[in-house]
């Protein structure tokens, strides 16, 4: 391989820094030890990388042109491969990098988002259906009023880090089969922020915020059901430093009603009246979630019977307009009846030659919440 380091890299004398440093990445690439498996690549891997760690600094390579090998043993530089080799420039050539040196890492912010919380409400069927205002109390933190998130006792202010000159982190040299590499880490003395509290408030011990219960206003929407997750932004813990707050996420959980059944937005109920109302027809008062309402009972109807109620259920989320209200009909056979009750029913079997009724078998009656299942699996 020739000596001459701009035949090396194949660039003329009067190369630009520019042009030096395109032709070493292409090189690189090719001749890499990772990369290129022919004989005698890895020599040449090292001569490119030796030229242009000379080439490529401009005081290095004008004693260069004056005939001096900086990199050669004696010549002013380090012995063996690739002394002073920049790390940087072959990071860059295999993963790309920022203008300016490749986007090193500077100092982390103090302030930092708060987390989110999440806050479990329950509520009763009728806030469910219609909506409600409720006021719930949520421990998260909140900006210290001390300090004002500055981390600080009042009249101090922080200090840059006189470990890492507030840069947030520090540089360490190491050699690797790539000669010198040059790594960074985050400031052990100021965590990576470049400065320190020299005088932390006393009232946030330094985290500017403290743990407080506030009260929440919240409008719960009618419609919602257990599981359903209300978003309040910004309502969450406040970050360290007084950073944006987090977000609250209320999860509701539907209390059990002593009446209703909810499925889906459909409420269900069971009425029992007796045969005899069954049978002639009734007017029966149910108390609903919108107060009394009389239930027309028609003459006939039969055990198992649902009467639909339109629009008395739970309101449709966002959307308006609410479910409806199922009554399922349970007739009711009377028991232990008198003397002259038990004459009455003989007398009426026999006006309706019933006395010895026919027998006629089907299936098995399903049950209410059996017939419910059904339906909403689409049988």
């Amino acid at each position: 391989m020739s000596s001459n380091y701009y035949e090396v890299l194949g660039v003329s004398p009067d190369a630009t820094p520019e042009q030096i440093k395109k032709a070493y990445r292409r090189l690189a690439r090719e001749l890499h030890p990772d990369v290129a498996t022919g004989e005698g690549a890895e020599d040449r891997f090292k001569d490119v990388s030796r030229a242009y760690e000379v080439l490529s600094n401009p005081e290095k390579r004008q004693m260069y042109d004056r005939g001096v090998d900086p990199s050669a043993p004696g010549g002013g530089g380090d012995p063996g491969f690739g002394a002073g080799f920049g790390f940087q420039d072959i990071f860059e050539t295999f993963f790309g990098g920022g203008q300016g040196g490749g986007g090193q890492r500077g100092p982390v912010p103090r302030a930092r988002r708060g987390q989110d919380a999440l806050v479990r409400l329950e509520i009763e069927l009728r806030e469910a259906a219609f909506g409600a205002h409720r006021e719930v109390p949520v421990d998260t933190a909140v900006l210290c009023s001390t300090c004002q998130g500055s981390c600080c006792r009042p009249g101090t202010s922080p200090r840059t880090c006189d470990v890492c000159g507030g840069r947030g982190v520090v540089q360490r040299v190491a050699r690797s089969f790539l000669g010198q590499v040059m790594t960074s880490s985050p400031c052990a003395a100021c965590h990576g922020f470049g400065t320190v509290i020299p005088e932390p408030c006393t009232e946030c011990s330094g985290e500017g915020r403290v743990r407080s219960r506030r009260t929440l206003s919240v409008d719960v929407p009618a419609g919602v059901d257990t599981g359903t997750r209300i978003k309040l932004t910004g309502q969450g813990e406040v970050g360290p430093a007084g950073g944006p707050a987090g977000d609250v996420y209320l999860e509701i959980r539907e209390k059990r009603h002593e009446t209703f059944v909810r499925r889906g937005d459909d409420l269900h109920c069971t009425l029992e009246i007796p045969m005899t109302a069954a049978a002639l027809g009734t007017i029966v008062q149910l108390e609903t979630l919108d107060g009394s309402r009389d239930i027309d009972v028609r003459p006939g109807t039969q055990p198992d019977q649902v009467i639909v109620e339109r629009g008395l259920g739970v309101g449709h989320l966002h959307v308006g307009g609410r479910g409806d209200l199922h009554v399922h009909v349970d007739v009711q056979v009377p028991t232990g009846l008198d003397v002259e009750q038990e004459r009455l029913l003989r007398e009426l079997a026999a006006l309706r030659d019933e006395e010895r009724p026919a027998s006629r078998l089907s299936p098995a009656h399903p049950g209410v919440f059996s017939k419910l299942r059904d339906r909403f699996a689409g049988r």
